[in-house]
């Protein structure tokens, strides 16, 4: 799989904001992308996707204080507004060839993550 990379994860006061990172290689064209996050204790979720024609969709519970772009075909950028404590997670890049449709479904290409802490 196409390796992506995430940045600019970091520790945060709660309130805050901050925006993360995702660099995919060089020629890397895919149908979707998005942004993921993990929790300690708790499953991975969908944040927000955005397609090739820049249509974006976020998950109903945190739809407001996030924003999915794409500078370009090959970086993807996340700002997050007004962070809480829960906000804390591991968050991850991710992309997938094929329909977007599919909401967080079929995301197959996936970055390390970056770490982003609420105090």
């Amino acid at each position: 799989h196409v390796q992506l990379v995430e940045s600019g994860g970091g520790s945060v006061q709660a309130g805050g904001s901050l925006s993360l990172s995702c660099a995919a290689p060089s020629g890397f064209r895919p149908d979707c992308m998005g942004w993921f996050r993990q929790a300690p204790g708790k499953e991975r979720e969908g944040v927000a996707v955005i397609d090739s024609d820049g249509r974006t969709t976020y998950a109903d519970s945190l739809k407001g204080r996030f924003t999915i772009s794409k500078d370009n075909a090959e970086n993807l950028s996340l700002q997050i507004f007004s962070l809480k404590l829960d906000d804390t997670a591991m968050y991850y890049c991710a992309a997938r060839l094929g329909s977007c449709s599919g909401g967080f479904r079929g995301y197959n290409y996936w970055g390390q993550g970056t770490q982003v802490t609420v105090s």
